[in-house]
């Protein structure tokens, strides 16, 4: 059945991404990184599970998850969009492989970024973000989580590639194997922490392997 709880609050912190706080259920554990199934407690919508990642701390009062929303597919995400605070969501159990394990690179791509904004928060609360980088793809600007925090927290190892736009100190097109060349360069033995969509995935990985990344320098999602 899972844990039905409150849905706290709602705010967009993009055009197309939310971030949703609720309750959190009493004895809730997981680790900075992890996700969990969450399903909408609203008739019609119980049987559609859909995954998140916890953008909130295990020790905070509340749990709360970065969710980019796609309204043309009419899914949970498009519900999601006008689902207010007081509405209830079941949630299921946490799982997920991506923890942090050393200093390293993370290389995110569009909504990929939420593991690693536990993460890095976690981080920041240990004073250990030391020469973490982050590298993180998306279409434009616009479309860049939570740009500003990451941009302080991380200065000249905030990396931002855009694919759609050209834009003075940003780099343009996709991650290559050149751009992770230049940015892992005094760091070879670095982990490297993957999240995206599956094709960017794919093609990180193989510019990783023609770089000479060991796997067992890369964290990622098992399945």
């Amino acid at each position: 059945m899972g844990h039905i709880v409150n849905l706290l609050s709602t705010e967009h912190l993009t055009h197309d991404v939310l971030r949703l706080r609720a309750e959190k259920p009493a004895g809730l554990s997981y680790l900075p990184g992890q996700a969990v199934d969450i399903l909408l407690n609203k008739e019609g919508w119980k049987n559609e599970l859909r995954a998140f990642t916890f953008t909130s701390l295990p020790e905070e009062d509340h749990i709360e998850f970065i969710i980019k929303t796609y309204p043309d597919r009419k899914g949970v995400t498009n519900q999601l969009l006008s689902y207010p605070a007081g509405c209830e969501l079941i949630v299921q159990e946490p799982f997920g492989d991506i923890h942090y394990k050393g200093e390293g690179i993370f290389i995110a791509g569009g909504a990929g970024i939420t593991p690693f904004v536990a993460i890095f928060k976690q981080l920041e609360k240990e004073n250990r973000v030391g020469g973490n980088k982050l590298i993180f793809a998306n279409k434009t600007k616009a479309d860049i989580i939570l740009e500003s925090h990451f941009q302080k927290l991380l200065g000249k190892n905030f990396i931002n590639v855009l694919s759609n736009e050209e834009l003075a100190g940003y780099e343009h097109g996709f991650i290559s194997a050149e751009l992770l060349k230049k940015h892992s360069e005094e760091s070879p033995n670095a982990y490297y922490y993957l999240c995206g969509p599956p094709p960017m995935m794919t093609a990180v990985e193989k510019h990783l392997a023609a770089l000479g990344v060991k796997e067992s320098q890369i964290v990622r999602e098992a399945f």
